[in-house]
């Protein structure tokens, strides 16, 4: 028998992992605004070639889907949550997948639960535009472990990552301090480089500088060596604000790397490390604690 799967929201996500579904043999139902309040673009919709869904009302989609997904706006995840609730039963999974905080994640599996039905929290971690149905998604929950392999029955790439709601958001938001980060810094590092007009020597010298070495040889080894060159560093990203400042850039990401060294002055490096860490597992330890009392 299909597995039956009900989305609600059809932007990428739903479009993507709805193909993919369908192609292991799943039947796709899906509910969303914009769909269900314009009969035209529901046509174009299917005009385009996807066809392999079926557009219905919320009752609907609830009634016929085993496994509802949840992929709409952030902003929207917890109101979603709250209609589809009155909804539900015993026999029906509610996965969401939205992007929120491990808080709001609580929040919506209290909701879900209320109406009998089970909840499963799922972070999706990485670009389905770049990925397509093999983006990563960790699923958390009591029945996280058993929603994982469904998803993975159906094409998609879930792993289990805990029985506790809200860790596996948790995974996602911390990661994003890496991922948006680094976004933000490579643009506005492109953005000086072209009003100065050196942006391709620039690109060319960090894709060098990063290809050459494993990763995590080059993040320990900023981090271990933070503990001594961090006053070094406050003093040499203060001449680099003044240069973006200089060539008419507002250096947002860049003053705030000026600014994590310069509080890094007020921790007591030297007298913890006289020497190079060991690891950067124990300079990150360290600041941890530091920042507990600062």
């Amino acid at each position: 028998m299909a597995i039956k799967i009900g989305f609600i929201g059809f932007g990428e996500v739903g479009t993507v992992f709805s193909k993919a579904m369908h192609g292991r043999g799943a039947e796709i139902y899906v509910y969303d605004l914009l769909l269900a309040e314009n009969d035209d673009y529901a046509k174009t919709l299917k005009r385009s070639g996807i066809d392999w869904i079926q557009i219905c009302s919320l009752d609907g989609l609830i009634k016929s889907s085993d496994y509802i997904l949840s992929t709409v706006t952030t902003q929207v995840a917890k109101e979603v949550a709250l209609v589809c609730a009155k909804k539900l039963s015993e026999n029906k999974t509610f996965i969401d997948l939205n992007s929120t905080s491990p808080s709001v994640k609580v929040e919506i599996n209290d909701i879900i639960k209320a109406s009998g039905a089970d909840f499963i929290e799922g972070s999706i971690l990485g670009a389905v535009g770049a990925t397509g149905a093999q983006t990563k998604i960790l699923t958390a929950g009591q029945k996280g472990r058993e929603i994982a392999q469904i998803l993975n029955s159906v094409g998609l790439h879930a792993v289990f990552y805990s029985n506790e709601i809200g860790k596996a958001s948790m995974f996602k938001m911390l990661r994003g301090i890496f991922s948006k980060g680094l976004e933000n810094i490579i643009i506005e590092l492109l953005i000086a480089g072209k009003r100065a007009g050196i942006e391709k020597d620039l690109w060319e010298d960090i894709t060098d500088f990063m290809s050459k070495k494993p990763f995590d040889k080059i993040a320990s080894n900023w981090v271990q060596t933070h503990a001594f060159a961090h006053e070094r560093r406050y003093h040499e990203m203060i001449q680099v604000v003044e240069t973006m400042r200089e060539i008419g850039i507002d250096p947002i990401m860049t003053a705030a790397t000026e600014a994590f060294f310069k509080r890094s002055l007020t921790f007591g490096f030297k007298e913890e490390f006289p020497e190079k860490p060991g690891s950067f597992e124990q300079v990150v330890e360290f600041m941890e604690k530091k920042l507990q009392n600062h």
